[in-house]
């Protein structure tokens, strides 16, 4: 038999999330993981993941760049663009070209542009019969994404929702809490990177790394450390000495 390379590296990124969903994980670092992942076997630049709070709008969750959290932060101001109108109808949105969808998309077309994406797609996030957000991708090239490809962002897409899901019957009636939650967990750690930007004189995204880098150091939860670092003022000098070092650290 014949070794397929790209189904391999599929299985092996499917294998990998759910060997962490079995284990003790945190959302937002495993979420992060994924999107990640997403990117690299969908050969996108940049992936988002966007879930609907109790009133049913959408909030960023992860995202593997600042350009891509920075036009999914403007596509949810502008309520358009791809994931708005996954989320609301439930079904895949792809667009090979941004540059004819101007129309359709009059404010997000020129941001997305601008940030030298030059095609968007997302998938729908779903359980028990409802959508709850979507998985953005986007690329710096013209293209469709093939059938295979929207099949591995749609199954990625349903890992982010057991991952959010987990240990909670999937009705209606019970995936709200969860999701409060998962939202709850990115606002920590949203503070905690804007605050170490502050503290430590680095980009926003240096300082999520430096959180998840420590936090993966110490074997502890990425939202816990977060949690600690903007909740407990007296270990907060400690705490953050401790992160500068992994920011001076040599890479390995």
């Amino acid at each position: 038999m014949t070794e397929n390379p790209r189904e391999t590296q599929v299985l092996d990124a499917v294998v990998t999330l759910v060997d962490s969903l079995l284990d003790d994980f945190d959302v937002v670092d495993l979420l992060t993981d994924l999107t990640a992942r997403c990117a690299e076997l969908l050969d996108v630049s940049a992936t988002a993941l966007l879930l609907a709070d109790p009133l049913g709008q959408l909030r960023l969750l992860a995202a593997t760049s600042e350009q891509a959290r920075t036009l999914e932060l403007f596509q949810l101001q502008a309520a358009e663009g791809p994931c708005v109108d996954c989320y609301t109808t439930g079904q895949p949105v792809s667009v090979a070209d941004l540059r004819v969808a101007v129309r359709r998309w009059p404010q997000f077309v020129p941001a997305a542009l601008d940030a030298e994406f030059a095609s968007v797609h997302a998938v729908p996030m779903r359980a028990a019969g409802v959508v709850l957000g979507a998985l953005g991708l986007f690329g710096t090239r013209p293209g469709e994404l093939s059938e295979s490809d929207l099949l591995v962002g749609q199954t990625l897409a349903h890992i982010a929702c057991v991952a959010i899901l987990q240990e909670h019957p999937h009705t209606p009636d019970t995936v709200m809490p969860p999701m409060r939650a998962a939202l709850a967990s990115r606002v920590v750690v949203e503070q905690a990177k804007g605050f170490l930007r502050e503290s430590l004189d680095v980009s926003v995204e240096d300082a999520f790394g430096i959180l998840r880098s420590y936090s993966h150091a110490n074997g502890l939860h990425l939202t816990e450390v977060a949690r600690r670092l903007m909740s407990e003022p007296a270990s907060r000098p400690e705490l953050v000495a401790a992160l500068g070092e992994v920011a001076t650290a040599p890479p390995r």
